[in-house]
């Protein structure tokens, strides 16, 4: 399965293709916005239905192949393609296709 899309007009007019971490950096720099307002679903095995959801508060850094987030365990480094789905303040910014 491949990541999904959302697709972006640039200045020059091409649609650019945006994944999760490219929309979690649009939000985290973005003036009006704020990562403090995303909940994140990823893949989490053992978890009901094998998801979990990360709030925006509990990110700690956006790495190059990864989010550092924290929970219960101290911080875990979650891979970007274990990233299902990214939503802000009730609407859904980005999904993985199929989901």
């Amino acid at each position: 399965m491949g990541a999904i899309t959302v697709n972006v007009q640039s200045k020059i007019g091409l649609l650019v293709y945006m994944g999760a971490r490219d929309e979690l950096n649009r939000l985290k720099w973005h003036p009006r916005l704020s990562l403090l307002d995303v909940r994140v679903a990823i893949v989490h095995r053992g978890a009901p239905g094998n998801i979990r959801v990360v709030e925006g508060s509990d990110i700690k850094e956006l790495g190059r192949a990864f989010m550092r987030v924290a929970s219960q365990e101290g911080e875990v480094d979650i891979p970007y393609h274990r990233i299902l789905r990214i939503e802000a303040r009730g609407r859904t910014l980005w999904r993985k296709r199929g989901f």
